[in-house]
């Protein structure tokens, strides 16, 4: 059948009125065989989460902070931290950092490949033109004296061909293709989203360290107080050797702790440079303290149906399942027939001055259609495979949507623990404070030593280097919060 029509449609282009007379009808049944409904899935975006919270408990925090649960997040959250510092360092990441500029021109490439994709839908039209020198064998005339002696051939010309898109296997390709490219668009978002969390965890970081190194500077200050008063005491016998090392070995142990920290610091400034798009040796961020870092109080903490058209890594596992479902079709579109219109007209001349004569003019209409019939099972394992890759697509989805949820658990469960610490810690530095105050009474009243103050001293300076260090971790797991809950902005960046 398929040689029949192919014979039948090749032998029209040898009618002398078959262009124009043939041409519109043609047309018309291109433009009606293309409307047909494509083959293969429409895609469904899966249903949107049901649960209602995202922990078993009670999701409400101390009144230091407190969720606002339905409430999204705005965009710009790290302003919410109020400063200027942190604010002018993530401007400055998200104009220069690399790795968002490489996002960028991705999704620029991909926006590409649709217009690909559309081009193949229209006839492709070529300008070919062709030089020969030919001879004819004995063969072309049978047996005979005559003979044709070499000669050159000249043909010039526009030729159109148009495949169908019958059974919408090239549509199923566009609809694949912006699929993927809303996939970029949304790993775009991504990466704006983990950039400017890293940038503020850095600052954050730098933050912390820095709190921690004055409350280990302090109890330095404290154990060389305190090893002056034990060397003083040894000398007039009133100590051993064995005390007068331990204080020595208390404040080397102190001092240790400093080298950690002022590697930390450097480390995230290092950081902060690289996501700024800046070499670590040629630019200092600002200077971060959490004394310039307000803790947000209010969190606005979006339904789980909400976040799930909120979260760009969500959003983009959604559309890598449109993508795969627009490959089952394309792989169901390639076991039906296809159908290519062909027309080519020229000019031919056996000499170049004969070209663009009216004698010189031919043409041919070609009608084709190709349909598999046996190719050892590969069109149907390759729909199969398409099947299998949508399965898997739809399996990620499924688990990007509960690795969201965990990251918000765990932040929200973060924050009550860390509301607990802090609480935990602040009694420990309220007792410390109330014993200094009463041995110092003490000691002015006689009834005990000037080391047993100092004792009091440092182990206040340690109770505020815990505290320092529970605060510290509240303004990260908030941070680690928000980066859940995050929203890409609604324009380019």
């Amino acid at each position: 059948m398929a040689a029949q029509t192919r014979s039948s449609l090749s032998t029209l282009s040898f009618k002398k009125a078959a262009p124009a007379a043939l041409l519109p009808g043609i047309l018309c049944l291109a433009a009606l065989l293309a409307s047909c409904a494509p083959v293969g899935p429409n895609f469904t975006p899966p249903h949107p989460p049901t649960e209602k919270s995202y922990t078993p408990q009670k999701e409400l925090l101390t009144p230091a902070q407190h969720l606002s649960l339905g409430r999204q997040l705005k965009r710009d959250w790290w302003r919410l931290y109020a400063s200027e510092a942190l604010n002018s360092t993530i401007e400055q990441a998200l104009k220069n950092n690399y790795s968002l500029a490489a996002a960028r021109q991705t999704l620029a490439a991909t926006e590409e490949s649709i217009a690909v994709a559309h081009g193949g839908m229209l006839p492709q039209v070529s300008l070919n033109g062709q030089i020969a020198r030919q001879k004819y064998g004995v063969a072309m005339f049978g047996p005979s004296n005559f003979k044709i002696p070499p000669f050159n051939a000249y043909e010039a010309g526009p030729s159109v061909s148009w495949t169908l898109d019958l059974f919408g296997g090239q549509r199923r390709e566009i609809e694949r293709q912006k699929a993927l490219a809303q996939y970029q668009y949304y790993k775009l978002d991504a990466a704006y989203v983990e950039l400017t969390g890293n940038v503020v965890a850095e600052a954050l970081d730098i933050a912390a360290a820095k709190a921690e190194m004055g409350t280990v500077l302090k109890i330095i200050g404290e154990d060389k107080k305190t090893l002056h008063l034990v060397e003083t005491a040894y000398k007039a016998g009133a100590e051993t050797k064995v005390g007068v090392l331990a204080a020595k070995s208390q404040l080397e142990n102190n001092r240790a702790l400093l080298p950690p920290l002022r590697q930390r610091i450097n480390v995230a400034q290092h950081a902060l440079a690289i996501l700024a798009g800046k070499p670590p040796g040629g630019w200092t961020p600002p200077s971060f303290t959490l004394q310039s870092l307000m803790l947000p109080q209010d969190l606005p903490v979006a339904l789980p149906s909400q976040m799930a058209h909120d979260r760009p890594d969500i959003l983009a596992a959604e559309a890598n399942l449109h993508a795969a479902s627009a490959a089952v079709g394309v792989a169901t579109a390639d076991m039906y027939p296809r159908i290519t219109l062909s027309a080519t007209t020229l000019q031919e001349a056996l000499v170049p001055g004969q070209l663009f004569n009216g004698t010189a003019n031919a043409w041919n209409m070609i009608g084709g259609i190709s349909a598999p019939i046996f190719n050892g099972g590969a069109l149907s394992a390759q729909k199969r495979a398409a099947a299998d890759a949508y399965n898997a697509a739809l399996a990620e989805y499924r688990q990007t949507v509960l690795d969201a949820f965990g990251q918000v658990a765990d932040a929200l469960t973060g924050l009550d623990h860390d509301n607990e610490l802090v609480s935990a810690q602040q009694r420990a530095y309220n007792t410390a404070h109330a014993a200094l105050r009463l041995t110092r009474k003490s000691y002015q009243a006689g009834e005990t030593n000037l080391l047993r103050v100092q004792d009091s001293e440092r182990q206040l300076a340690e109770a505020e280097l815990g505290l320092i260090r529970a605060q510290s971790r509240r303004y990260q797991d908030t941070a680690k919060l928000f980066v859940a809950l995050a929203r890409a902005p609604v324009t380019r960046y």
